[in-house]
């Protein structure tokens, strides 16, 4: 079990009075990601409401801030308890098996044209065994054929885009590996959270996406941009794309500052310290799916 602590700041001068913020900075609660203990310091003196999604365990923060500055800092300590398995035994799930729940993740979103794709994908992708070594050579196809590029994307930046340019950040590398898996009527949704054991030649921590692909009866974890460590892996929010999981929306005239973020690993209640580390099984931080 891996037990991380960390915060996550966020400021903001806010132009004109009354203006709404949705934020998704809570650590999401799963059967393998436990929230220990958790904090939360808002700078102005106001009332909020925090919801979370059933499936996706996303929770919403919101919030009607007034003119002037605004500071949201959340603490938190979480136990992650990963499930593995070993990758040659995780194979598809036919479409016409597919939970409900999951049925959402294999149509064509915002970000993730997966239908403009479908010939590409059938021609690298299709004649691979169905199963998680297929989803793991669509990661390494979208890790070796986009370079990792600090700021070389905007918020309108699709898989498409990704796929011509060969350039992005981790949203970019995530819309394209997603768009890819569906293309093939593999199942996958888009994940933000932190992690910790990024390569610091890419700067401060930030937050991450990566990327969750529904293989066997649960969500298996993948990080198509390959600079970060999923055992590191701190859930936070989960969509179909980026416009499902932004970590802050605002509605306003609103000047904001890039996000301060720490996170560290600390011992256990046992006193043992595990440091996330790669491995060669697959990773899941999602609960089996049980049918109703």
């Amino acid at each position: 079990m891996v037990r991380l602590k960390f915060s996550i700041e966020l400021n903001y001068e806010i132009d004109q009075p009354g203006c709404d913020f949705i934020f998704s900075v809570h650590a999401a609660q799963t059967r393998h990601q436990v929230v220990v203990n958790e904090s939360l310091a808002i700078s102005q003196n106001l009332t909020f409401n925090l919801n979370a999604d059933p499936v996706t365990h996303t929770r919403f923060l919101r919030l009607k801030a007034s003119a002037g500055p605004l500071q949201l800092r959340y603490d938190a300590t979480v136990d992650i308890d990963h499930y593995s398995a070993p990758p040659e035994q995780i194979r598809e799930v036919p479409v016409a098996s597919l939970p409900g729940t999951v049925l959402p993740y294999i149509y064509p979103s915002r970000y993730c044209q997966s239908d403009r794709l479908h010939k590409l994908a059938v021609k690298e992708f299709g004649h691979l065994w169905q199963g998680y070594s297929r989803v793991q050579a669509i990661r390494d196809w979208v890790m070796n054929r986009v370079t990792f590029v600090s700021n070389s994307s905007t918020g309108t930046t699709t898989a498409v885009d990704t796929l011509v340019e060969e350039v992005g950040v981790c949203r970019d590398f995530a819309h394209l590996m997603i768009a890819l898996c569906r293309a093939v009527n593999i199942p996958a949704r888009f994940v933000t959270g932190i992690d910790y054991g990024a390569d610091p030649i890419l700067g401060p921590t930030d937050f991450h996406a990566y990327v969750e692909v529904y293989l066997g009866d649960r969500w298996y974890i993948f990080d198509p941009s390959g600079v970060a460590i999923p055992m590191g892996f701190v859930r936070i929010g989960t969509g179909r794309d980026a416009a499902d999981s932004a970590f802050a929306t605002l509605f306003g005239g609103v000047r904001g500052a890039a996000p301060v973020i720490s996170i560290e690993a600390i011992p256990n209640t046992q006193g043992i310290l595990t440091v996330p580390q790669l491995v060669p099984y697959a990773l899941s931080t999602d609960g089996q799916f049980v049918p109703d």
